[in-house]
């Protein structure tokens, strides 16, 4: 019994040994999937290029198209409106009817001028002969030196009645003239207050006309912009055409705040004017602002942020992912301003930055190729 018991012992220890040298083999299979490293397929990603450039504050305001110049135009004569030739809208050129007046009284005003011309005339004639003969008979001693003066003094008399009466006569005429509004410049009639059958006085506005050939652009400023509008670069570009952009010119700037807004009301001269604008068109007023500093522009989802400030992926030629911590002057809407930690032409990711690791090897995507 001894025996068996000692060959079972024996033979329990040479089973755990093979067991033991099969786990040390190097060929053994488990042994090689434990040592083996772990490999994983080159992860895409999407990517930029660093590019740096002046940076410049922009900020946007509503503003609306309007004439520089709006001219209320009246009639330079009383009278009762006969037709009105124009209306709300209408494009009018230089010298074009608007608005004619009644010309009865016009009429006989001119005619009794007239008359009065006449009369002037005939009395004239007659003070002249009466000047003449008096001359001839005092120059034979026959009529003394006072009755000379008398006839003279009536004939120089006659002759400014003849005068005046010429003058009431051209007046006359221009009054008739006046009883036609003509446009004084092309433009577009804006505003017409009156109506056929009214009686207006002289200068009372009867047609409102704005000029066409100069136009501006008119925005509301708050007081935190107003010493910016001095000396930042603007820029216009209307609603309906917002991928057009034009040239305007700072004209006048207000003194004093609107008192219900507390804004000041600036006024941009539009210095290619096309026909896409119109008066009236809702637009964006841009100003830009370099602040002299050189950034680069990456997007938002560039950036991270894993406790140690704010950092992009850094991506070399070889595919290698580097942290890389930057500084940044300002955050967009869409975008951020780096002024440090990044040099020119690098590549940096953009998308997903949140699930990468150091030293992990990806396969870049240019943001340029989509």
């Amino acid at each position: 019994m001894n025996k068996a018991l000692l060959f079972g012992n024996t033979l329990i220890i040479v089973m755990a040994l093979g067991l033991a040298l099969a786990a040390c083999d190097p060929a053994s299979p488990k042994a090689e999937r434990k040592d083996a490293p772990t490999r994983m397929t080159d992860r895409p990603v999407l990517v930029t290029a660093v590019r740096f450039e002046d940076d410049t504050r922009t900020r946007n305001f509503a503003a609306t198209v309007r004439p520089s110049i709006e001219s209320d135009l009246g009639f330079r004569v009383a009278g009762k409106v006969a037709r009105r030739m124009v209306r709300n809208g209408d494009l009018v050129r230089k010298g074009q009817a608007l608005l004619v007046l009644d010309t009865n009284d016009l009429e006989l005003q001119r005619e009794q001028a007239q008359a009065e011309v006449r009369a002037a005339t005939t009395s004239l004639a007659q003070a002249e002969a009466d000047e003449k003969r008096v001359t001839e008979l005092q120059s034979k001693g026959w009529a003394a030196a006072a009755t000379l003066e008398k006839g003279r003094a009536a004939a120089e008399e006659a002759r400014s009645r003849l005068t005046r009466a010429q003058r009431s006569v051209d007046l006359a005429a221009h009054a008739l003239d006046y009883a036609t509004l003509e446009a004084d410049a092309d433009g577009v009639i804006t505003a017409t207050p009156v109506e056929p059958g009214q009686v207006v006085a002289p200068g009372q506005v009867a047609v409102r006309l704005a000029r066409l050939t100069e136009m501006e652009a008119l925005v509301a400023l708050p007081e935190t912009f107003v010493e910016q509008a001095k000396s930042a670069i603007p820029s216009l570009s209307l609603w309906s055409l917002p991928d057009r952009t034009y040239r305007v010119r700072l004209r006048e700037l207000a003194l004093a705040a609107d008192p219900a807004t507390r804004t000041y009301a600036a006024r941009y001269s539009i210095l290619d004017v096309d026909q896409a604008v119109r008066l009236g068109m809702s637009a964006t007023l841009t100003l830009s602002e370099s602040i002299g500093v050189r950034a680069a522009r990456l997007p938002l989802t560039a950036l991270f942020n894993h406790g140690q400030g704010p950092s992009v992926w850094v991506v070399d030629q070889d595919g290698k992912l580097t942290p890389r911590r930057v500084t940044t002057a300002r955050y967009d809407d869409r975008s951020v301003l780096i002024t440090a930690g990044v040099s020119e032409g690098e590549t940096v990711v953009q998308l997903g930055v949140e699930k990468l690791d150091p030293g992990l090897t990806v396969r870049p995507i240019s943001a340029l190729a989509f």
